[in-house]
């Protein structure tokens, strides 16, 4: 893990806190990069996210959840490819005057997760900046031959379904401003530490498949671009959990285009409804039909209650206009 711009006594911050979390082909994090052979028979599969402080996370967060908020983030992109997940490389660029204590627990955090998931750091960079906070993972993965899942493959008449609740993290970082009660602190807990869904066996019962990070309607935009189709999706049956349904209706449009959910969106044909229920069942991990696809364009309709399409004033978050 080199670093082109040193921190004061960098070498020996990455000896306290990094080195102890290095996986075999890191060779220590002593080498500018690490060695490793993939494991026989699998396919490699790359993913890398961004965290930046004041846009995915709040500068005042604590370091081992923001730290497992990037692993976690990276890790449910492998899990929407259906791979398991293998090594990561994180780059580190902090303030000069960021305290010991915070690399600290943020190093922590990184090892609980990795115990968690069964992955290990590989090396990366570590950087002074005169801006914000700035963190990025890039997670290595493996997949059996041709199972990996993809974008495409959705078609007319096939289903949509979703993993989990929808809402929660976009309702947590509106709580965390202030801006809605969250007295049990679930929906702000939702927001700073998403659960992958790593280790379903997704390959022979789904068409396609992307997880939910910048807001269910713009991501199941994506999926209707790669597969050149439309979609509805009906607003009562999106999942919510009972802390969104305390917040009100008035919230659904923040659900529905708020982000950060890092859930399963999947393209179903319906004769494999019933694999997925007992994959839910098998599993514990809860899924919902939402919706279907359509014959193009690639348009997403949201029906309320009486069949009306919804109008929302974004699909969902970008960081470009």
């Amino acid at each position: 893990m080199s670093g082109s711009d040193p921190l004061p006594g960098e070498f020996s911050l990455i000896a306290r806190h990094f080195r102890p979390l290095a996986g075999p082909g890191a060779l220590g994090l002593g080498d500018d990069a690490a060695v490793f052979a993939p494991p026989p028979g699998r396919e490699m599969v790359v993913t890398a996210d961004a965290m930046v402080a004041g846009v995915h996370f709040l500068p005042g967060d604590p370091p081992d959840l923001v730290a497992r908020k990037l692993l976690r983030v990276n890790l449910s992109d492998l899990a929407a490819m259906g791979a398991d997940p293998l090594g990561y490389v994180l780059t580190l660029s902090a303030p000069r005057e960021t305290p010991d204590s915070w690399f600290a627990g943020f190093a922590a955090g990184l090892a609980e997760d990795q115990a968690r998931f069964a992955i290990a750091l590989l090396g990366g960079d570590t950087t002074s900046t005169p801006g914000p906070l700035s963190l990025s993972v890039t997670a290595l993965g493996t997949v059996a031959p041709g199972a990996a899942l993809h974008r495409r493959g959705a078609e007319a008449g096939m289903e949509i379904w979703v993993s989990g609740t929808i809402g929660d993290a976009a309702l947590g970082l509106a709580a965390l401003r202030g801006l809605l009660p969250d007295p049990g602190g679930e929906l702000a807990a939702r927001y700073r530490l998403p659960s992958p869904r790593l280790g379903l066996a997704l390959a022979a019962i789904a068409a396609a498949a992307l997880d939910v990070s910048d807001g269910l309607v713009q991501d199941l935009g994506h999926l209707c671009r790669a597969g050149g189709v439309g979609a509805e999706i009906e607003a009562a049956a999106v999942p919510a959990s009972p802390a969104a349904r305390a917040a009100g209706p008035e919230w659904l449009p923040t659900r529905l285009t708020g982000g950060d959910d890092y859930e399963l969106l999947l393209a179903l044909p319906p004769a494999n409804a019933a694999a997925l229920r007992a994959l839910a069942a098998a599993t514990g991990v809860p899924f919902a039909r939402i919706g279907h696809f359509t014959a193009g364009p690639a348009h997403v309709a949201v029906r309320d209650g009486a069949g009306r399409e919804m109008v929302l004033d974004k699909p969902g978050w970008s960081h470009f206009p």
